[in-house]
């Protein structure tokens, strides 16, 4: 309150590598948070505080292109411009403290999707579009359709340089499929069929050079895997049969987790400009929970379910990520993408069981 934005995080420069330089300023809001905010919120039947963060996104000031920023202040600002304070040390003498984040003029092709999917979620569960968000959606759209060749820094806003990363692509695909999905709701064939069409040019470009071996990679140009490919379940890019998309899950939860926890990437096969190892990111075994389940492989998805409850803070709270050799929780806390992928993982396995009981 005021204003109906989500904040990432209460903190800042809390360490993801203990004494290391990956210390974050998170005292913002992420338009990729939104499509999961909107989901939790009314999971759990806050439909007046999903609103008023849907308000928020609306009154959103945009680029000079109409696209939005990935990220802004809880007012609304813009310029994230950031600085270190060397005068102070962090948690633990982590270095540098940070204020502001630099990543916030990025460019991110993942933006859009997330906010055209989390419109599209709202004006279902309210059973209307209103009309002030039909240009945002147009906006998001054409933006979408004009970048989605182009590389970007992904959805981990890695430093090193730009790539095709297949969860940007992948996101570009959402925005256009969803965008089509509103433009039907609103009665505009010409806007759903033109959306439509770009979805699936997307759809095929990603099936032709993000897979390798039979698996999602993390960009065109690499062997590597990444997490955030595990998207491709949440957001419906593969019908739940689909064999790359199965083979695509179970490569990440055997190659691609440390004790039973999932890692983002690799960081010594890939460039993100920095140096030094992290923990597991949290919201890839929240996400790994999700796909495990829209693949039917749902006793796997319960049993690291229950090992991710197991792990939380006494209140029942999470970070950004966990270190499994030290059972600490690193990074900016509480983190709300880590709760956010807790609930929807969750709603996923409760709305699975009951299903089953009916059936």
């Amino acid at each position: 309150m005021p204003t109906g934005a989500t904040v990432a995080a209460l903190t800042t420069s809390l360490p993801e590598t203990p004494g290391g330089e990956r210390n974050w300023d998170y005292r913002y809001t992420w338009m990729r948070d939104s499509t999961f905010t909107l989901q939790a919120l009314h999971y759990l039947n806050l439909d007046w505080e999903a609103d008023e963060f849907m308000q928020f996104i609306a009154d959103l000031e945009s680029n000079g292109d109409g696209a939005l920023q990935i990220m802004y202040g809880i007012d609304g600002t813009r310029d994230l411009t950031e600085s270190t304070r060397d005068d102070l040390s962090g948690y633990a003498g982590a270095r540098p403290v940070r204020i502001g984040n630099g990543a916030f003029d990025q460019r991110q092709n993942d933006v859009f999707g997330a906010v055209l999917d989390s419109i599209l979620l709202h004006t279902v569960r309210s059973k209307r579009l209103p009309r002030r968000l039909w240009p945002l959606v147009q906006q998001q759209a054409t933006c979408a359709a004009a970048v989605w060749r182009n590389p970007d820094q992904g959805i981990w806003e890695a430093r090193g340089a730009p790539q095709h990363y297949v969860s940007s692509k992948l996101m570009c695909w959402v925005a256009l499929d969803r965008a089509s999905k509103i433009a039907g709701i609103r009665g505009d064939r010409s806007a759903e069929e033109t959306c439509c069409a770009t979805a699936e040019e997307i759809r095929a470009d990603i099936l032709e050079h993000g897979v390798r071996n039979g698996v999602l990679r993390q960009h065109y140009d690499t062997e590597a895997l990444d997490a955030s490919t595990l998207l491709a379940a949440v957001f419906g890019f593969l019908p739940r049969g689909d064999q790359l998309l199965r083979a695509t899950v179970d490569a990440i939860a055997t190659d691609l987790t440390e004790d039973g926890f999932v890692l983002r990437y690799r960081t010594g096969e890939t460039d993100d400009g920095l140096s030094g190892k992290e923990g597991s990111f949290l919201i890839c075994s929240f996400w790994l929970v999700s796909a495990l389940t829209v693949v039917e492989q749902v006793q796997e998805a319960t049993d690291l379910m229950e090992r991710l409850l197991s792990v939380s803070s006494p209140l029942g709270l999470y970070a950004e990520e966990f270190d499994t050799s030290t059972g600490r929780h690193l990074g900016n806390f509480p983190q709300a993408f880590s709760h956010l992928a807790l609930i929807e993982a969750a709603g996923r396995i409760i709305l699975h069981e009951r299903m089953r009981e009916l059936m």
